[in-house]
């Protein structure tokens, strides 16, 4: 690749998705706006966030994977939070280790970031030990994305579940109730709010006043890949996502 053509980014998306593929390129606005990156997707199928759909949606993904190869992107990120955490602790490595496999074996030799994996490192890189998280999913699965957090060292203090089976209604969701949301969370003695524990479930726009409001830093799944996704590109300096956390330590 010459030194001016743009890097490639392939995003591996549930087929109802559309939040990330547009709150991680706001992000990273000044690569993208001087041509310096660019998205392609390649989707699965998911109608509802329930445990078989989000199985058969998993397994799908290494057909996208074998198709983002193609187009020889210089990074890979599998765009679905809960379906990775539902298979239990350990599971974004797995899933990353798969996807980078099937992409050098389709002549891609590019880099696997995970919105599951990027949310635990992030929350490790903070060094935060108790979080607050705000899900759309039904209570069932917040309880699982709470129990994978915990199993990766972050206590899970307090949850909020909106309850959205819908995944099309999931991107619909107004960020700028996020605020209202919170106020439903116990923060005594957390260190991190996630006020986004899913890339489908619109935070971008309130993430900033959110962390004002609580005097905590505030991450989301989505920021939490952009960053990961901004460092595996070299992109560091042109990450343009609100809220200090992403680029600050807990204290």
């Amino acid at each position: 690749m010459s030194a001016t053509a743009p890097q490639r980014v392939g995003l591996i998306v549930p087929s109802s998705n559309v939040t990330i593929e547009t709150e991680v390129p706001r992000m990273l606005a000044g690569a993208v706006a001087g041509g310096r990156l660019t998205f392609h997707s390649s989707r699965a199928v998911l109608h509802r966030v329930d445990p078989e759909s989000l199985d058969r949606m998993v397994t799908a993904s290494d057909r996208c994977a074998a198709e983002l190869a193609d187009a020889r992107v210089d990074a890979l990120v599998y765009a679905c939070l809960v379906a990775v955490m539902a298979r239990g602790h350990g599971a974004h490595e797995q899933i990353e280790a798969r996807l980078a496999g099937i992409a050098r074996d389709n002549g891609c030799d590019a880099p696997i970031v995970s919105s599951a994996g990027a949310l635990v490192r992030t929350l490790e890189r903070l060094g935060a030990k108790r979080a607050a998280i705000i899900t759309p999913y039904a209570p069932a699965l917040t309880e699982q994305v709470a129990a994978y957090i915990e199993s990766h060292g972050c206590e899970v203090a307090s949850t909020v579940s909106l309850a959205v089976t819908d995944n099309v209604a999931v991107g619909r969701l107004d960020p700028m109730r996020l605020p209202e949301h919170a106020e439903r969370l116990a923060l005594d003695g957390v260190d991190v709010v996630v006020a986004s524990a899913c890339v489908q479930m619109p935070s971008l726009a309130a993430l900033g006043a959110l962390e004002q409001q609580l005097g905590l830093p505030v991450i989301s799944a989505a920021s939490a890949t952009a960053a990961e996704l901004a460092a595996a590109l070299g992109l560091g300096a042109d990450l343009d996502a609100p809220g200090a956390a992403l680029g600050g330590t807990v204290a």
